[in-house]
């Protein structure tokens, strides 16, 4: 093997958009990389994903390893020919061990269908009392035996029906205080603190045969006193993943173009920073130039000898083994979600539903009378995320749900950050109607949902809040208001708080 194959098996990159180009074949020839990771952009329908991948590998003469972040909830990038599951919260809530392995063999067979071999998840980060901005309703929750149960739970059932797992963000950043996407945290959390909270749902899952973790980019200062961040750091990576925890599968860092590691080094020294530290499959998963840098700053490194040509070898063979696993590229027909899938997803989600509070008590009376729905625009975060097609018709989807308790309301939407003049509407609105039902999202985070709520809590005459995200809005509501929350806006946790609210 040449030092350009050895880098190019460790290399998982992106691509563009939905269909393939000349100038996507020059990369992956270029670059020589072993690895896919597919993303929204990619994805415009089974058929065209189907072709993207056969030219491709077809173009090439060889097998990729093809990844997809597919955690569930508000984490899917192929949102069709799939089964849309509720959050992770919402599954360690509902409190049924059997719906994540059930979960995880389902997802497995329509990934399979879709040619994926490699499921980056699930999230086994665990939450505390410290505020996440990135992780919240995609954990299991706060307590380490319940994310080790339902996280290799689903890792079992992913692998009974032939797709790879891997287990993330290690060593846990379930309370980073900052979105690595964006910046880079530091987490303060002592050896102690970690090993006794953090570290036995990655313990478990590497005991159950997890064939791949995924590394954090945080700073953990108490772990490792040089403060480089994890992804950078050999005593987190190599020290204690590979030698302390005895894990012999493929280490996967995060994306290197993330704006934590951003802010710390250009992308060609990331890279090899990244490797240096344990690292077998790195991802640079969006632009050309970036994957042209990582690729020829690891070909320097072990032609200089800064980076040894025998780790790197044995990164690359363990990559190589996942990569060939997998049978054939599609498995078990043509993509569809499964039969059973949505009747699991829904018993999640009505499993799942929380009361946050019982104010209102004659609420249930005033939604006889005159009702208004206040409901957030999720058509305009459909360019970004994933956004069911029931759920991008919003007003639709307010009047079918309803329907089902014989109520008919009127239907107020407003943007996800809705404008003055959109929250003085829906106060007009809250005010003339018997009862409110408020669908709130993040006021803790945006100015302008916490003045919406203010607002409808003001004017009111009943009022009902349903916390679409994370439920650290429960602080914020009144005591005279009824709050609910499935942890998560897929349709299945929406029908299930409506369900909730109307028959209870």
């Amino acid at each position: 093997m040449t030092i350009e194959d050895l880098v190019g098996e460790r290399m998982m990159i992106g691509l563009r958009g939905p269909e393939l180009s000349e100038a996507d074949v020059r990369l992956f020839h270029d670059t020589r990389a072993a690895g896919l990771i597919l993303y929204r952009r990619n994805f415009a329908s089974p058929a065209g994903l189907a072709t993207l991948l056969d030219t491709l590998e077809a173009a090439l003469g060889r097998r990729l390893l093809v990844a997809t972040d597919h955690e569930g909830g508000r984490i899917v990038m192929l949102g069709r020919g799939v089964t849309i599951f509720p959050d992770n919260l919402a599954l360690g809530t509902a409190g049924e061990e059997a719906f994540a392995f059930r979960q995880g063999h389902i997802e497995a067979r329509e990934l399979r269908r879709l040619g994926i071999d490699l499921n980056l998840g699930p999230c086994l980060d665990v939450l505390t009392e410290r505020y996440s901005p990135n992780i919240g309703i995609r954990s299991y929750g706060k307590d380490p035996k319940i994310v080790a149960r339902y996280g290799v739970a689903r890792i079992r059932g992913m692998a009974s029906a032939g797709l790879s797992a891997c287990a993330k963000h290690f060593p846990g950043k379930g309370h980073s205080p900052l979105d690595a996407h964006l910046k880079l945290p530091t987490i303060d959390s002592t050896p102690d603190e970690m090993r006794a909270t953090h570290l036995p749902p990655f313990v478990e899952a590497i005991a159950a045969g997890i064939e791949a973790v995924m590394t954090s980019h945080p700073v953990y200062p108490k772990l490792d006193p040089s403060g480089v961040p994890a992804t950078f750091s050999r005593r987190l990576v190599g020290d204690w993943l590979r030698g302390e925890l005895g894990f012999g599968g493929v280490i996967v860092s995060d994306d290197l173009e993330m704006g934590a590691v951003s802010e710390t080094c250009p992308i060609g020294e990331a890279t090899v920073r990244a490797a240096a530290a344990g690292h077998d499959l790195l991802l640079v998963c969006h632009t050309e130039p970036a994957q042209r840098a990582a690729t020829e700053a690891l070909v320097e490194a072990y032609r200089s000898g800064r980076l040894p040509l025998a780790e790197g070898e044995a990164a690359a063979e363990r990559v190589r083994r996942l990569r060939i696993a997998r049978g054939p590229r599609r498995e078990s027909g043509p993509p569809a979600p499964e039969p059973d899938g949505r009747p699991l997803a829904q018993a999640i989600a009505t499993r799942a539903v929380t009361e946050i509070g019982r104010g209102a008590p004659d609420l249930a009376r005033a939604l006889n009378g005159r009702v208004a729905v206040v409901f957030p625009r999720f058509s305009d975060l459909a360019p970004r995320i994933t956004i069911e097609p029931e759920v991008a018709d919003e007003r639709g989807w307010i009047a079918g749900a309803f329907a089902t308790a014989g109520i008919a309301p009127e239907a107020v939407v407003v943007g996800i950050e809705p404008t003055p003049e959109e929250i003085a509407a829906a106060a007009e609105r809250a005010a003339a109607a018997d009862a409110t039902v408020l669908f709130l999202f993040d006021a803790h985070l945006y100015a302008s949902n916490r003045a919406l709520l203010d607002a409808l809590q003001g004017r009111a005459r009943r009022l009902a809040v349903v916390l679409l995200r994370d439920p650290y809005d429960a602080t914020l509501l009144a005591p005279n208001v009824r709050g609910l929350t499935a942890y998560g806006f897929r349709k299945c946790q929406l029908d299930a708080v409506v369900a909730r609210l109307t028959h209870a």
